[in-house]
């Protein structure tokens, strides 16, 4: 029985996809709308090229759990990141042209293979994830629209 739980949100971006890409495969414009509590290193050179691998460190105190993940789709305007670790899935990003710049699709779909810590995160963090990848979707067209004034 398949533990698959699928986020999925979006958000309208006044800038062409390939500025809001740039903010999602640059590492540097990356770390400006990531959770301040996340980190994102690369293993070898850092590359959004199918084939790359990254660690992502959820930077608490003592723990620092991390997703060790691969890029394993890539075309302009799509990025697919596959992780494994605490949690096992995909996070998509997807930039869809549209008239008056980009709507932006983040689907995070996984599962969290042990039971112990899949209860925690449904009950204690779920929720809190949702709320902090929307508030990363916005994090995002703020850095996406500023590159647009430069």
């Amino acid at each position: 029985m398949s533990q698959q739980q699928v986020f999925e949100q979006s958000i309208q971006i006044n800038a062409p996809a390939t500025v809001v890409e740039q903010c999602i495969a640059e590492r540097v414009l990356m770390h400006r709308w990531l959770n301040p509590a996340l980190r994102c290193d690369p293993v070898g050179d850092w590359s959004t090229d199918v084939g790359s691998r990254s660690r992502f460190v959820i930077q608490v105190p003592l723990l620092q759990p991390t997703l060790e993940s691969t890029v394993v789709e890539r075309e302009p305007g799509l990025i697919v990141w596959e992780f494994e670790g605490f949690f096992k899935g995909r996070d998509r990003w997807e930039c869809q042209p549209i008239e008056k710049g980009t709507r932006l699709l983040n689907r995070f779909e996984f599962e969290v293979p042990n039971p112990i810590i899949r209860w925690g995160f449904n009950t204690f963090a779920a929720a809190l994830t949702q709320q902090d990848m929307q508030a990363q979707l916005r994090r995002l067209k703020r850095v996406a629209e500023a590159q647009l004034g430069k």
